[in-house]
């Protein structure tokens, strides 16, 4: 186990197609920018980051659940997944750290069907709406509260 405490950051589905999936939307950074992104600011808030991106939930799931006791905090991106999925909650609600939410557009702004975040009821703290900046802002306060 690594001396600086760890942050898992999951992405969900889709998320992978950063750049080049609705740029009008979610702007022309890829998830490897994002990544980077992440990386640089864990290093600077002396926090190890695991990254991780899945279009599956009941992998998302599973890493959520391996998280609990390993890792000193949690942020995810469900993307999809946002406003279905109760099973993501519920492994949610079994992490034992802060859980920061995190959407690269404002869910506000969107689709009406996109409001409601079943993940919200888990979070610590929700950011959207920064564009993947959020990512860094949640890093550097799960860092603190690490």
């Amino acid at each position: 186990m690594s001396p600086r405490p760890t942050i898992l950051v999951i992405n969900g589905p889709n998320l992978d197609m950063l750049g080049i999936r609705q740029p009008e939307v979610y702007g022309y950074d890829t998830l490897d920018d994002v990544e980077r992104l992440c990386r640089e600011t864990g290093t600077s808030c002396g926090v190890e980051i695991d990254f991780r991106q899945s279009d599956s939930e009941a992998e998302i799931m599973g890493w959520i659940k391996q998280a609990r006791g390993t890792a000193a905090g949690l942020l995810i991106n469900p993307a999809g997944f946002t406003s279905t999925s109760i099973a993501i909650l519920d492994a949610l609600l079994i992490f034992d750290g802060p859980i920061i939410e995190v959407h690269i557009s404002p869910l506000f702004r969107r689709d009406a069907f996109r409001h409601p975040s079943h993940v919200s009821r888990a979070a610590t703290a929700k950011i959207e709406g920064f564009g993947i900046r959020g990512y860094a802002f949640a890093i550097a306060k799960l860092a603190e509260l690490a």
